[in-house]
């Protein structure tokens, strides 16, 4: 029986990992290398490693400890952070990486990365992150930089724009939901994947099987993605790392 893909998102700090809470808050939640050890043991689909301070503070991704982290993958890993050029994308593909998310550098109008990258390693090697905040007033707000800069973007037209520029795949990520665990917003998922006709991967809100459920019936998400729902257990939110596949949604 077909089940979609379930992917464990791990946030990037230094050399640790952190999770937050609408994308404020960092908690430590431990090591890289031993945590993507411990997701490869448990068979996760795949896997997404995003730096959340490489575009805010203009660096390049850490190429090293990309590198170890990719050593100790058994599945698909993406990276995104701090990703702005062709030959940054060349880099982490040596590295081992075999996705790679491209946000802020496009928010910004540089499409140009997507497109180069894509026709040199394919589309499916291209991720469009999108990053969301909503208000009342507003509506939906594509931001970046880790949520620190709020743009004139339209949010289905930057979706589609990305396609057009030659990402294979789109990760929607609701700033307000993030870390809460309490349910996907499945109607900014479902106006994505109404827009664009390549997978969108929902991301944000996570806490429960069901939720991942309805990302991917009611919201029309073709795969979901989770952080704390697979690093904290219990109401006093203890790190321990928890992934089991027989446990997951399938259609």
């Amino acid at each position: 029986m077909f089940r979609p893909r379930v992917i464990p998102v791990l946030l990037l700090r230094g050399h640790g990992l952190v999770k937050t809470k609408k994308f404020k808050d960092a908690v430590y939640v431990g090591d890289p290398v031993n945590a993507v050890r411990i997701f490869s043991e448990k068979e996760a689909d795949e896997i997404v490693i995003l730096d959340i301070d490489a575009s805010k503070e203009g660096r390049e991704p850490n190429y090293d400890l990309i590198e170890e982290i990719a050593g100790e993958c058994l599945m698909p890993m993406a990276y995104g952070g701090g990703v702005r050029s062709y030959d940054q994308v060349r880099r982490l593909i040596r590295s081992g990486v075999e996705k790679v998310v491209i946000n802020s550098a496009a928010a910004s109008g540089d499409l140009g990365v997507i497109t180069q990258s894509s026709q040199a390693f394919g589309s499916q090697a291209i991720v469009g992150g999108i990053d969301v905040r909503h208000s009342m007033l507003k509506g939906y707000r594509v931001v970046a930089r880790s949520a620190t800069v709020e743009t004139a973007l339209k949010l289905e037209e930057h979706a589609r724009e990305l396609v057009r520029a030659g990402a294979g795949e789109i990760l929607i990520n609701n700033v307000d939901a993030d870390g809460t665990m309490a349910g996907f917003d499945l109607k900014l998922i479902r106006r994505v994947a109404d827009a664009v006709n390549v997978p969108v991967v929902a991301c944000g809100g996570a806490g429960s099987i069901q939720h991942l459920r309805s990302a991917l019936s009611e919201g029309g998400a073709s795969a979901v993605a989770a952080g704390s729902m697979f690093v904290f257990h219990g109401k006093h939110r203890a790190v321990l790392i928890n992934y089991n596949p027989h446990e997951l949604p399938v259609s």
